[in-house]
């Protein structure tokens, strides 16, 4: 049934591109490929892709193109993943944990732990793509978003890492994380977050260290607990067919402006830094642990990460694990 909705989705989806023009289009001399973004026009993951788009045209012109359809109101959050797979877009900026309905192990790119200049050096980007082109149909062309954890954010005070008693709104990014701390864990949508929170229905959530004032959630959280783990990771990816359709040429520029992009993955440890002050100035405190109990709370959830991890696809996590994490 699910295989039959997406169908429909993504075939309505399609016919709608070509009639409002939107199909690509090739020459010997320039392609035109057509992106989405799984995320929001006016969040700052597209706003910070604008300018590199703009870029990207105005140097690439006789070479490649790219055409910003939209964000989802082109092609819903978690159809897009499909999008790709199928051809019905060239391109697209998501994260792994929106297309898990394509892949279970798109998931695990959460579980990076260096950067991306190094994942290309010691051979875990060219293991990520042996996957995302045997199991999506995709090529894994870059990632724009580093240094960016996830927290749990409460309105009660806790001393220790045991969330027993309380109610935590969940994502699937750190669910089997906040069960194994003995959280009761809810799930909901980020728009009806600030009511939950107001009413009591949840007693915290997880949310990376961005985004929460776009929500106006720092208006009933008290707490922020530290340290993060995990790391938000959002990339563009792009279908398989349409990458190998490429030239030479035109897959060097677009290598090129890839590296470009990611080179300015500095930027997210200021933007880190400049929300911790926002939400210390907003009134939220910051509940840290003794430094053995940090530790050993941020490995658990590694540990619990790498356990699901495991369960769901116990040859790519063995694959991926020496490569995503630091050398000891």
């Amino acid at each position: 049934m699910k295989a039959r909705i997406h169908a429909k989705v993504l075939g309505a989806v399609a016919a709608m591109l070509l009639a409002a023009g939107f199909a690509g289009t090739a020459t010997a001399q320039e392609a035109t490929l057509r992106l989405v973004s799984a995320f929001a026009e006016n969040g700052i993951y597209v706003q910070r892709l604008q300018p590199w788009i703009k870029k990207f045209n105005a140097e690439g012109k006789g070479v490649l193109q790219i055409n910003f359809i939209g964000g989802p109101k082109a092609i819903p959050t978690f159809e897009v993943g499909n999008a790709v797979k199928t051809g019905v877009v060239d391109m697209a900026l998501s994260t792994g944990a929106f297309y898990t309905n394509v892949m279970p192990e798109a998931d695990f790119l959460k579980l990076t732990q260096i950067p991306v200049a190094e994942q290309r050096r010691n051979g875990a980007f060219d293991a990520i793509n042996k996957v995302w082109n045997e199991k999506a149909n995709m090529q894994y062309l870059g990632r724009m978003v580093e240094n960016q954890p996830f927290h749990l954010y409460t309105t009660k005070k806790i001393d220790k890492p045991d969330l027993t008693g309380l109610k935590i709104r969940i994502t699937p990014v750190y669910r089997e994380f906040f069960q194994a701390l003995n959280a009761n864990v809810v799930t909901t949508p980020p728009g009806e977050v600030y009511t939950a929170l107001e009413r009591g229905v949840v007693d915290g959530y997880g949310w990376p260290i961005g985004g929460i004032f776009d929500l106006n959630w720092q208006e009933k959280t008290k707490y922020r607990v530290d340290p993060g783990f995990y790391d938000a990771e959002v990339s563009l990816i792009m279908h398989l067919p349409a990458y190998r359709k490429l030239t030479q040429a035109q897959r060097d520029y677009l290598n090129k402006q890839l590296l470009a992009l990611e080179a300015q993955n500095t930027f997210w440890a200021q933007y880190t830094a400049d929300e911790i002050a926002r939400q210390q100035k907003a009134g939220i405190e910051t509940i840290k642990f003794d430094a053995a109990t940090a530790k050993a709370y941020r490995d658990k959830a590694y540990e619990v990460g790498w356990a699901n991890a495991q369960k769901l696809s116990p040859e790519v996590a063995a694959r991926f694990k020496p490569l995503f994490a630091p050398k000891q």
